[in-house]
């Protein structure tokens, strides 16, 4: 007997059976599937993200040198570097430098993007050309900073000396290298911050925009009142982004120096990276430096947390 003979209410019954190994292959495609496409990234994640925190944690508690001698030192490494003066200068270097170049960064940004939002001709390009700095070699935006910030040609010197200020030593002082290696910073990561900004800013419905010009809102208070607490997912994550980079902040102030990690003459300028590479790679006492990674790691948590309770708080708690 053929499909075509059979009743209608049979026919379709007849259709609805399924092999059991079709049904099978079905539920893994809806359970199963969605976890093996992502998988690979958890895969790489194991390897390039966990195993090197447990090994460097484990290699934290030892006494290891480049002849790979290791001793089982427990916290020593660890109550070493609390009391280690190099270790505090760089820590407050770091977070000298951070706060220096995030707060300028993120204002600058976040007004950046609100410009960039309006309509104006050639938008698309010039919306473009502020990620310009980001794709420069950090080594070309050394050279040309290096200048820049001279002590007896540099340009900045030359700008404040028309103002009647002395002109610095911008490597050899504490606080103008800060500066110098923050505006540096700026200059690279401005623009890409401005860019995620303003993506966050066109989920914004215009409707809120009319309904508050129709209420008499000028374009200052719509951004106050609703431009930045509509903003605050992706105030969220490029603070915290922000923190990540800042607080392990290694190109800029390696390559102001000439690709020395020591950050200037005094430890100046070195930061908690540059302190783990300069005990790794120059000193080799890798417990040490691996110790310090970790106490790198806390800072950031720390860093984090604090700007994370900050930027909620942005147009009320949820």
């Amino acid at each position: 007997m053929s499909l075509d003979t059979l009743p209608r209410a049979s026919r379709s019954n007849h259709r609805r059976v399924r092999p059991p190994g079709r049904r099978w292959t079905s539920r893994f495609d809806v359970k199963g599937m969605p976890y093996a496409l992502v998988s690979p990234y958890f895969l790489l994640f194991a390897a390039f993200g966990l195993f090197p925190l447990a090994f460097t944690l484990y290699y934290s508690l030892y006494d290891y040198d480049l002849a790979g001698t290791t001793e089982w030192i427990g916290l020593g490494n660890y109550t070493a570097l609390l009391t280690d003066d190099d270790f505090w200068r760089a820590v407050i270097n770091t977070v000298g430098m951070f706060v220096l170049a995030t707060v300028p960064q993120m204002l600058f940004a976040l007004f950046l993007a609100n410009a960039l939002n309006k309509r104006f001709r050639f938008r698309l390009a010039i919306r473009m050309s502020v990620l310009l700095p980001l794709v420069t070699s950090v080594v070309a935006v050394a050279v040309v900073f290096t200048q820049l910030f001279a002590r007896d040609w540099g340009l900045v010197n030359w700008i404040l000396g028309s103002f009647g200020v002395e002109p610095f030593n911008w490597r050899a002082e504490r606080i103008p290298s800060w500066i110098a290696i923050a505006t540096m910073v700026d200059w690279r990561w401005t623009g890409y911050n401005a860019i995620i900004f303003l993506a966050g800013m066109q989920t914004i419905p215009r409707d809120l925009y009319e309904a508050a010009a129709i209420d008499g809102a000028s374009r200052r208070r719509q951004f106050w009142q609703i431009t930045l607490p509509m903003l605050r997912p992706t105030l969220i994550f490029v603070v915290l982004n922000s923190t990540i980079g800042g607080l392990t902040l290694f190109a800029e102030p390696t390559t102001f120096y000439g690709g020395n990690v020591d950050g200037g003459s005094q430890g100046q300028f070195q930061t908690v990276a540059m302190f783990i590479v300069k005990e790794g790679f120059r000193e080799f006492d890798y417990g040490y430096a691996a110790a310090a990674a970790w106490l790198l790691f806390l800072l950031i948590l720390i860093g984090a947390a604090i700007n994370f309770l900050f930027v909620r708080r942005i147009g009320g708690t949820k």
